[in-house]
């Protein structure tokens, strides 16, 4: 049972003749005699059981993109049904004017629609659908909870795919449009073409010159089909807050990013969300279906507060990659990375593939280094700038081992990390 403002309203409409007759018996009297009203006024409201309900959600959507919800509810009883319906989501689900009012005759349907914005990755689920019946009189009615199960799956936002373009037209220049003439590393046959003065004379193929009766070359183009592993550090460390998200969201960004364009380039990328175990993965998928399924596996990632296991990432990188690849390791640069055994796990991936270590700096510690303004501003900045000695050497051990280091703000790692792994394909060295 519930009672509605117009209760509430009768009941204050009794202070006036209250006042006048100065009576408490009549006080009590009149509020009796409200309740009394409300009561019989909610016996003879519609059961609320006799409305069927119905929620149908959207499987995905991605994050910060809107959606909405429907709810049909049908009159399954024989009388007029007025009332309303509340819609119940988490509160990082985003919904609004989840509230709905109800009039339906016997036998009829309505939809109700709830907008949604989520405000958060992850499975957002749904809480039960309130239903409320209202009496003849609208001083009170009757109200029911409903379990109708659904999750909205919110997708990882994936902002950086701003500089996609870009990278795929740099990516053209380097592999795409026009072929290359000399074979060298990370290259490999392309076709064959009419000799034009000034090609180098090593490049002809005298069999299919001799075929063909006139001098041809052949014409080399970058290597594809490479691999491309990346493995996001999901320890306690991402979960620390980067601006106005945590760590780790920035670098699922980054390899949302490098995952598009290695897929264009033909390279293919797999992915791994590890700790202590495995948390996600994304493997075998290759074309279009890529970047849906990593969209989708990344979805549910979240922080774990435990210790990462170096030596297990180690391995698992070594039971994946057969060949030489190029695997990116999205972790912090942390004093602590030494006695977690980072560097015995670098060192062992090193030794066959080409390793990208990418870190995420914190905006708030650099703004600490400039502070000049009072004791506490300084002391503050010779903490931070010990933070930042601390990750250089660290980032120095690193590189010593034959891995790459990159560093950058949240919003600028993704772009970083995608150059970089252009740079090695220009440079053949993937």
């Amino acid at each position: 049972m519930y009672i509605t403002g117009w209760t509430v309203a009768l009941s204050a409409l009794g202070a006036v003749p209250a006042l006048w007759v100065q009576d408490r018996l009549f006080a009590w009297a009149w509020v009796l005699g409200v309740i009394a009203l409300a009561c019989l006024d909610a016996a003879f409201a519609p059961k609320p059981g006799s409305l069927g309900v119905r929620r149908s959600a959207p499987r995905a959507v991605r994050l910060t993109e809107s959606t909405a919800v429907e709810v049909e509810v049908v009159n399954l009883g024989g009388r007029r049904v007025s009332g309303a319906v509340r819609d119940a989501w988490q509160p990082s689900a985003g919904a609004t004017g989840n509230r709905h009012r109800l009039r339906l005759a016997p036998g009829e349907a309505t939809v109700c629609v709830t907008p949604m914005r989520p405000t958060r990755r992850g499975d957002r689920r749904a809480d039960v659908v309130t239903v409320r019946t209202a009496g003849p009189l609208r001083l009170a009615g009757r109200q029911r909870s409903v379990a109708a199960p659904a999750t909205l799956r919110v997708l990882p936002e994936f902002a950086s795919r701003k500089h996609l373009p870009s990278r795929l037209a740099r990516l053209r220049e380097i592999d795409g449009q026009t072929a290359v003439q000399l074979k060298g590393a990370g290259s490999e046959f392309d076709s064959l073409r009419e000799y034009v003065i000034g090609d180098d004379v090593r490049t002809i193929d005298w069999r299919a010159s001799a075929r063909r009766a006139e001098v041809l070359v052949k014409t080399y183009r970058p290597e594809r089909d490479r691999r491309v592993m990346t493995v996001l550090d999901t320890s306690r460390l991402s979960a620390a807050r980067v601006g106005d998200a945590p760590r780790l969201d920035a670098s699922i960004e980054a390899t949302l990013l490098l995952s598009a364009l290695a897929s264009k380039a033909g390279d293919r990328v797999q992915v791994s969300a590890f700790d202590r175990v495995e948390r996600a993965r994304a493997i075998g998928v290759s074309g279009p279906a890529m970047m849906p399924a990593l969209a989708d596996a990344l979805a549910t990632v979240e922080p774990a507060l435990v210790e990462p296991d170096w030596p297990a990432v180690a391995r698992l990188v070594q039971s994946r990659l057969s060949q030489r690849s190029l695997v990116v390791l999205m972790t912090t640069l942390d004093a602590s990375a030494i006695d977690g055994g980072l560097l015995d796990a670098v060192a062992a991936i090193a030794h066959t593939h080409a390793v990208v270590i990418a870190s995420v700096d914190d905006p708030e510690v650099r703004s600490l280094e400039r502070g000049r303004d009072d004791v506490h501003d300084l002391y503050a900045a010779g903490a931070a700038a010990r933070g930042s000695l601390e990750q250089d050497a660290v980032a120095a051990r690193v590189r010593e081992l034959g891995a790459d280091v990159l560093t950058a703000m949240p919003d600028d790692l993704a772009p970083a990390v995608a150059d970089r792994y252009l740079d090695l394909k220009a440079s053949g060295k993937l």
